[in-house]
């Protein structure tokens, strides 16, 4: 049977789930919100961690991704597409790469595909931040798994991917 570990850092206990569902008299599984909870619990400790993290290098969370995402894609790539890869809006794309470009690590051009639209381009002062980074940053994230063997991993990467399917259960209407 597997270890339950308790949060012991104000996330919701087993017992707090099962007070509440009782409170309000629902029938719901008492581990599955509980699960739910703590989920919800270590996402937000990650994102501020996450911007703790990246802030070190002069970037936030959503401009390191921007800037990996045009690395992994030729180093160019439209709004639009950056948009949905990135899973945010293009007005928060836009917001995005005004800083960058700001800070000389992407520039906007002219789309040749498409003469109407522009295209953002990793600079080479970009890519270099990328790359005085890695070190520290690929440790620092290798260390924050450090206590998962091989194969927890393994499984975890499916369990959250088969939670991350779940996660429209709280956006539907």
């Amino acid at each position: 049977m597997a270890q339950q570990h308790e949060a012991g850092d104000g996330a919701p206990s087993l017992d707090q789930a099962r007070r509440q569902l009782s409170r309000y008299g629902l029938a719901a599984d008492p581990q599955a919100i509980l699960v739910a909870a703590r989920l919800m619990t270590a996402g937000a400790r990650l994102g501020q961690a996450a911007e703790a993290h990246f802030a070190r290098f002069g970037l936030s969370t959503g401009r390191y991704r921007l800037l990996a995402d045009l690395e992994d894609h030729g180093g160019e790539k439209s709004p639009s597409r950056l948009a949905t890869s990135l899973g945010v809006s293009r007005a928060t794309v836009t917001g995005l790469v005004d800083g960058l470009e700001r800070d000389g690590l992407v520039a906007r051009r002219p789309s040749i595909e498409d003469g109407r639209g522009n295209v953002v381009v990793l600079t080479a002062r970009g890519a270099q931040r990328l790359r005085d980074m890695a070190p520290e940053h690929f440790e620092r994230m290798q260390a924050m798994v450090d206590g998962l063997s091989v194969e927890e991993r393994a499984v975890f990467l499916d369990l959250l991917a088969r939670v991350v399917e779940g996660i429209s259960a709280l956006t539907e209407d």
